[in-house]
């Protein structure tokens, strides 16, 4: 079943468009919603909550209007931005009274549960906390009132990769009892790799493919090859690196197993995004 349903969102501001925007986010898995930055991907966000107006689209929440049904339906819905700045001097025990208000299903067994789970003591302020505490204590908060969704705007920017690696292992635990789901909004694309069940690429304020992330893998590979290859696989290269000793890129799946002098290997989401983005190649300056 899909929990969120994203059809034809629109908005323009001046020099960027949102075109088009349809993906949906099934119960139980993890989304990844990628794209480099200023692609489209907080707004996409912001659109969806109706934190902007979008100029066209329907967002369906359990299949219904969200935008309809705005106030029942964020009540099951959970953000969490990589930065959470609010009340910076405040107790987290305070922010957490001034929350739960909001929440008639808030639960404070499950909210006690979360800040001992993520050994966070409700005595201390924001501003004592570090980056990745910040995040845990707003996943707890998301948590506590039963949010069936949580959407995360790059929440392990910032962080050192021991902190991001343990925050994807809380993403993961999140969605195992399939009764949550997350669509997780980020630029660090080897976080993807670890925890994404499904992959939506946004390019330039368009959708680019949104498919399971097994899939998106497996339609392209990596290839190399000499210099004077170049010129004969070029139209069919997605991006590619030319260098001293010749040229890496990527190519579809079926495109690269049609070469015959090409070395192939199997492509990373993070190389499928860096070469695409180079999708007019570069020369490097070793050339």
């Amino acid at each position: 079943m899909k929990i969120l349903e994203v059809r034809n969102l629109r908005k323009q501001y001046p020099g960027f468009l949102l075109d088009d925007v349809s993906f949906a986010v099934e119960e139980g898995c993890i989304m990844g919603f990628i794209g480099r930055n200023g692609a489209g991907k907080t707004t996409t966000i912001k659109s969806i909550l109706n934190l902007v107006r979008a100029d066209g689209g329907t967002v369906l929440f359990e299949g219904n209007d969200l935008w309809a049904n705005e106030t029942e339906s964020k009540k099951q819905i959970g953000l969490v931005l990589g930065e959470f700045d609010y009340y910076k001097r405040k107790k987290l025990k305070t922010i957490a009274a001034v929350t739960k208000r909001f929440y008639a299903d808030w639960d404070d067994a499950a909210y006690e549960t979360l800040m001992k789970r993520f050994a966070l003591d409700p005595e201390k302020k924001i501003a004592e906390l570090s980056q990745g505490m910040r995040v845990k204590f707003a996943l707890a908060l998301a948590l506590s009132h039963r949010a069936k969704l949580l959407i995360l705007d790059e929440p392990t920017s910032g962080l050192d990769p021991v902190s991001r690696d343990e925050l994807l292992d809380i993403f993961r635990a999140i969605i195992e009892d399939g009764a949550h789901s997350i669509l997780f909004s980020t630029h660090i694309i080897s976080d993807l790799e670890k925890c994404a069940d499904y992959v939506t690429y946004v390019k330039d304020g368009r959708i680019l493919c949104s498919t399971d992330a097994d899939s998106f893998k497996d339609a392209y590979r990596l290839v190399s090859g000499e210099a004077a290859d170049l010129p004969r696989y070029r139209d069919r290269l997605v991006g590619y690196r030319a260098h001293a000793f010749g040229f890496t890129g990527l190519m579809k799946r079926e495109d690269a197993e049609a070469s015959g002098e090409l070395r192939v290997a199997p492509a990373d989401m993070e190389s499928i995004m860096i070469y695409t983005e180079k999708e007019d190649g570069h020369e490097s300056a070793a050339e």
